[in-house]
């Protein structure tokens, strides 16, 4: 059976990235006046191809719910009929969407976070940061620290980077750290992957906390786990793989580590 879709129009389209191709939009719902999803969730876009088949594809949504609007983070792929589709479109467009979908989201009541992205990746992280410290200015972090670690290949795909710059600005247990894996001989960042980032935020943490360690005891079979800390992550399949093996290497559970591939 047929999803119900409903339309939504495009109000807005910024590139991001001239090399990389890629867009944010902006959207809002056609004769509704809410949106009902959750952070980090994911919703589905349909439209008929130049062959008259229907064609659905499945899109993070980039922005923490705000009345009937929504936002996506999109790549232009070369012979990709979606993506083009969608870069191709003129502020005022329609497209037909269903949702939303999708289980990556915060845990509640908030806990220490590691956001790990890498590419268009970081669009749900874009979500639950805003969904942590709204643009109104309200903190529902509740104080706990997030680690927004985004990696890309070079300088001019690091996606929404003053958003989350002026973040962490303005709230000192929200820590942005980038890292680039082709990095140019200037630039005086981080060079690499997250990997290699997240285990040291993990390392670093333990030594400081201890008994906060995750591995630091077994609980019961029977028991209901306890942690003070969760991982998301959200990239290729390669880079998540990798992410969660680390963190099972340094005795995490897996209920501690929320992750959605898109490749």
């Amino acid at each position: 059976m047929a999803r119900e879709t409903f339309p939504a129009r495009l109000l807005r389209k910024v590139c991001l990235s001239d090399s990389a191709q890629c867009y944010h939009f902006e959207f809002e719902l056609v004769d509704r006046p809410a949106f009902d999803y959750k952070a980090g969730q994911f919703l589905s876009a349909v439209a008929v191809d130049g062959n008259g088949k229907s064609q659905t594809r499945a899109y993070s949504i980039a922005s923490a719910p705000h009345a009937n609007r929504f936002d996506l983070c999109v790549n232009r792929v070369e012979g990709g009929f979606f993506s083009n589709y969608l870069a191709d479109l003129a502020e005022g467009a329609i497209i037909q969407i269903h949702g939303p979908h999708g289980h990556f989201v915060l845990h509640h009541p908030p806990v220490d976070a590691i956001f790990v992205a890498t590419g268009t990746g970081i669009a749900p992280m874009r979500a639950f940061t805003q969904a942590l410290f709204p643009p109104s200015g309200e903190d529902h972090s509740g104080g706990r620290h997030i680690w927004c670690v985004y990696g890309t290949r070079h300088e001019s795909e690091l996606y929404y980077r003053e958003y989350f710059e002026q973040v962490a600005a303005a709230h000192p247990n929200f820590h942005y750290i980038t890292t680039l894996s082709r990095a140019p001989q200037q630039w005086t960042g981080h060079r690499g992957y997250v990997q290699q980032y997240v285990g040291k935020i993990v390392e670093e943490r333990q030594a400081a906390q201890p008994s906060l360690s995750p591995a630091t005891t077994t609980p019961p079979a029977d028991a209901t786990p306890q942690f003070d800390i969760y991982t998301y992550i959200c990239g290729l399949n390669n880079m998540v793989s990798e992410v969660r093996n680390l963190l099972t290497e340094h005795g995490w559970d897996k209920k501690q580590v929320v992750f959605e591939r898109y490749d």
